[in-house]
C-alpha cells in the first residue's frame, strides 16, 4: 500500500485545518526568523504575487471546464 498514490477528495471544510495548520507554522517561522526575511521582503512579494496569479488562473480554468477531473 503506498500512500503517495491514492487519491481522494476534500471539501473546504475539510481542507481548512489542513490550511490553519501550514499558515500557523509560517507565522512562526516569519516571527522567529522576522530579521532574515526582512532582506527577501520584494522578492517573497513578488513570489506571493506570482502564485496568487497562477492560482486565480488555474481556478477560473477549472470553473470554466465545469470542475472536470483530468486523466
Amino acid at each position: 500500500m503506498n500512500f503517495f498514490t491514492r487519491k481522494t477528495t476534500w471539501t473546504n471544510i475539510e481542507f481548512a485545518p489542513f490550511k490553519l495548520c501550514i499558515a500557523s507554522f509560517y507565522v512562526i517561522i516569519g516571527s522567529y526568523f522576522h530579521e532574515f526575511f526582512s532582506r527577501y521582503y520584494f522578492l517573497l512579494i513578488i513570489v506571493f504575487a506570482v502564485t496568487v496569479i497562477w492560482t486565480l488562473f488555474m481556478w477560473v480554468s477549472k470553473m470554466r471546464k465545469g470542475n472536470k477531473p483530468r486523466h
